[in-house]
């Protein structure tokens, strides 16, 4: 069987933290490497050179993540990110994150743990914004990475399922690959 690698690019820190707990772990029986790289804080012409290179490569692939952020709709902010990084993305190889990646967090509540936290139940996560999560904060987890932490250590992946129609969906893309 040859030797085969998977590369993700996240946005920032929250995504990678996100990323390596998660969603590495399931991906680790497809792989024989799985790695990620934070693209925000990279100059244009790196990223474009990193995805380059993975593409040259037989044995590797990657996935970009973003976010939708303040984009009207997926297929805007798929075009804008073609666009910054002039067609070098696969568009199967993008996942747009809806609305940021704190909705991906909290969708891992399950109802039971969110109660125990003192939180509303969450229903549905897609349209969460990083400044609504921060306001669900409770006071006993500041700073914010305490919060995330502590999400992520009773992480539900069948909650994150029926909560986040994004969350999902990537899964899915996961699976397939």
């Amino acid at each position: 069987m040859p030797y085969r690698s998977l590369h993700v690019l996240v946005e920032g820190f929250d995504d990678e933290v996100f990323f390596t707990t998660i969603l590495r772990p399931l991906l680790r029986s497809k792989y024989d490497l799985v790695r990620s790289y934070r693209y925000s804080s990279k100059p244009l012409e790196s990223v474009k050179a990193l995805i380059h290179s993975i593409d040259s490569m037989d044995d590797a692939d990657y996935l970009f993540l973003a976010d939708l952020n303040a984009s009207p709709c997926v297929t805007a902010r798929r075009a804008a990110i073609e666009q910054k990084y002039k067609q070098r993305i696969d568009p199967k190889r993008l996942m747009i994150v809806k609305r940021e990646i704190e909705g991906w967090y909290l969708a891992g509540l399950d109802d039971e743990y969110a109660r125990q936290l003192r939180l509303p139940p969450l229903h549905h996560t897609d349209g969460i914004t990083k400044e609504q999560f921060n306001s669900l904060i409770p006071r006993g987890f500041l700073p914010r990475n305490n919060f995330m932490q502590e999400i992520l250590r009773r992480f539900s992946l069948e909650a994150a399922k029926q909560k986040n129609a994004s969350f999902a969906y990537s899964l899915r893309v996961l699976e397939s690959l």
